[in-house]
């Protein structure tokens, strides 16, 4: 019984893992990638809809997306979506499709996106320790109904806590290859 409450909390602190991997993609570095574009929703008919789900969004060079709207009558909802999210890039239209130049980043906006890096990487520790916390009072309440022994229950919550130390270094690792990623000029 109580080794399903480690195998739960592995299996939900590999999800955070794999959660703070995509949220770190979105982070914008000085090359051109797709998932910058990913969270911006367009009003579409009066229905807010993934830009993704609206238009085909390709890499012709490092530094240019292409946003190609399947229904050019869009084209500058599309526009104006993208304008008022906070990527940092302004767009250009030719009236069929909308290019993004990604500019270099100024040392002023790594510094921002590093913060905000470090930001989510927190946020993702927290979910791994609120992981750990879950299990611990799983594991405490079998102990108190007689269900498992002291010595048990205390091995029991070492082998939680490795577990959470494996997948915060994870997250760290995670982090410092997107922070060297911004780095980089």
């Amino acid at each position: 019984m109580s080794q399903e409450i480690i195998q739960d909390a592995e299996r939900r602190m590999q999800k955070a893992v794999e959660v703070s991997g995509y949220d770190f993609s979105t982070i914008r570095t000085g090359r051109a990638n797709p998932v910058i574009l990913e969270n911006i929703k367009v009003d579409y008919y009066g229905t807010p809809t993934p830009l993704n789900q609206l238009a085909g969004i390709s890499v012709p060079e490092p530094r240019l997306l292409l946003v190609t709207p399947w229904d050019k009558g869009v084209i500058n909802t599309v526009l104006k979506a993208i304008q008022s999210s906070d990527i940092g890039m302004t767009p250009m239209s030719d009236g069929n499709v909308i290019r993004l130049n990604v500019p270099a980043l100024t040392e002023e906006r790594r510094k921002d996106l590093i913060k905000q890096l470090n930001k989510k990487a927190e946020e993702h520790r927290i979910s791994i320790r609120n992981v750990r916390r879950d299990a611990n009072e799983r594991i405490k309440a079998q102990q108190k109904n007689a269900e498992i022994s002291e010595d048990d229950a205390k091995r029991e919550q070492e082998e939680t806590q490795k577990l959470t130390d494996k997948y915060i270094a994870e997250v760290d690792k995670l982090t410092s290859a997107k922070e060297a990623e911004l780095k980089e000029v």
